[in-house]
């Protein structure tokens, strides 16, 4: 024993969380050696089956962009905005970006980049761009299958669509624990501890107040204060906070990338060198490949199904209409905000020191990265990324509370019990290694994805047909049918 009982009780966590993450992580990112490389299967899982859905549904990541933008800005057909449901457009993917932009974007990213090279970047923002299609997919088939309570409340996500799925194959004994699979690799995602204990390492940093506990706890409590509220709470929460840390969040880092600007070609190219391998450190291509799509799976969670259970809280008489809102997320988490942060921690050079190492650096690295420009511009990111992690910690609580509601019931017993219990573990985020977490939280989210992306092939050709449909109304402007 030290004299110092808060560090003894965070060595004590690490040490209980360290085999728990190990043994996931074994488990989920198993990894066959394949022409001499490892190569982790649910990485491949995931990346075929955004790729798969991108062309069988004919780019819709693509052809869709223009009316996901008039969805949310209002400028559609009005008749396209009613329905069931609790949230607007622009709430729903303000409460579903609050969950997947977050600390992931600003300590996930340097972790790949000092992880994989910074070639990862490139197949972060691949990744992404397939991802617009899973994304469609999921969130339209979870406001399609969604269920409505008598007095409103949504319970809905991916759940449903999964038991579905399974019945369509005449397997429908195996749909009810598939679902309850996700259900409970959901409430495991939910307990979000790289958000507080990133948010807690810039604070530390930055203030020089360690109090790890102390910080958990204050920041969990203001948690409570909102997920309690429900849905419509965090809608509202997130519609204001989501454009707000976005924009403070983008404008120091464009400053920054502004400043170095004719280092900008460079590190196009150093990007592009290291994506396919000219660069041969790391693990050349696919050491690249495979962490750039791992991190850009966390960050923006396409394939998975979690945001779906935000996106089903929607207004509307259409489900496909949400499907194509929801294409934005992965294109603004990761084409737009991930990308700004690989550009700045390249360009700062802030990633060298750390470059192939293990990932016991995340926030530290583009704090370092922002101090290259203003040395007070830590602080900014101190703000967002405090404002980052308490969105993401709200958001995951409801994930985990719709999860725990199919589970158990939709009682106002079991959804503040869950939620307050779940505020109580996450409140210890920021006495566990960062390694530990990452492992733990990895292996829960990509877990997710086995049983959810199984549903997405089985239900892609009525998908298809749905979208068929929804366009030859469009294109007549014929009424929407009531849902």
């Amino acid at each position: 024993m030290s004299d110092n009982p808060v560090q003894d009780f965070a060595d004590a966590v690490d040490r209980g969380v360290a085999p728990i993450a190990d043994f996931l992580s074994s488990v989920v990112f198993f990894a066959p050696e394949i022409f001499g490389v490892q190569i982790p299967l649910v990485v491949i899982w995931l990346i075929t089956a955004a790729a798969v859905l991108t062309v069988y549904l004919r780019f819709i990541n693509l052809t869709g962009f223009g009316h996901a933008l008039a969805l949310v800005t209002g400028r559609a057909d009005p008749g396209l905005r009613a329905g069931d449901g609790e949230i607007s457009h622009f709430q729903a993917l303000s409460s579903a970006l609050s969950g997947t932009v977050g600390l992931g974007n600003i300590a996930s990213v340097p972790v790949a980049i000092a992880v994989g090279g910074p070639g990862a970047v490139f197949w972060m923002i691949l990744a992404g761009f397939l991802g617009m299609s899973s994304k469609f997919a999921e969130c339209a088939l979870a406001v399609k299958y969604r269920r409505v309570e008598p007095d409103g409340r949504i319970i809905a996500g991916p759940f449903f669509y999964i038991e579905e799925a399974f019945r369509r194959i005449k397997l429908a004994p195996l749909g009810k624990p598939a679902a309850i699979f996700f259900a409970i690799m959901a409430m495991g995602g939910s307990i979000s501890l790289l958000q507080v204990n990133q948010s807690h390492a810039q604070f530390a940093s930055v203030t020089g107040i360690e109090a790890p506990l102390l910080f958990g706890v204050i920041m969990c409590g203001l948690v409570a204060a909102v997920i309690l509220g429900g849905i419509k709470r965090i809608g509202f929460v997130s519609g204001i906070l989501v454009p707000m840390m976005g924009a403070l969040y983008l404008g120091a880092g464009l400053v920054i990338i502004a400043i170095n600007l004719d280092k900008v070609p460079g590190a196009f190219a150093t990007i592009f060198e290291g994506a396919f391998g000219l660069d041969a450190a790391g693990g050349g291509l696919l050491g690249a490949l495979i962490n750039g799509i791992r991190r850009a799976t966390y960050s923006n969670e396409a394939g998975l199904g979690s945001s779906a259970i935000a996106h089903s809280a929607v207004k509307t008489s259409e489900p496909l209409t949400e499907g194509f809102v929801a294409s934005l997320e992965p294109f603004i988490d990761t084409i737009v905000v991930c990308t700004i942060t690989a550009l700045v921690v390249i360009v700062s050079g802030a990633y060298e020191p750390y470059l192939f190492q293990p990932p016991d650096r995340g926030i530290e690295i583009t704090s370092a990265a922002f101090a290259s420009a203003f040395d007070w511009f830590p602080v900014l990111l101190l703000v967002a990324s405090i404002l980052f992690a308490f969105t993401t910690l709200v958001s995951w609580s409801y994930y985990g509370a719709q999860a725990a509601a199919y589970l158990f019931g939709a009682s106002r017993t079991v959804d503040v019990t869950f939620k307050l219990t779940l505020c109580a573990m996450l409140s210890l985020g920021a006495a566990i290694s960062l390694s530990s977490i990452i492992d733990f939280i990895d292996s829960m989210l990509f877990g997710m994805c086995i049983p959810n992306i199984i549903a997405l092939y089985v239900l892609m050709p009525e998908l298809k047909r749905d979208l068929a449909a929804y366009n030859a109304r469009r294109r007549m402007k014929a009424p929407l049918p009531k849902r």
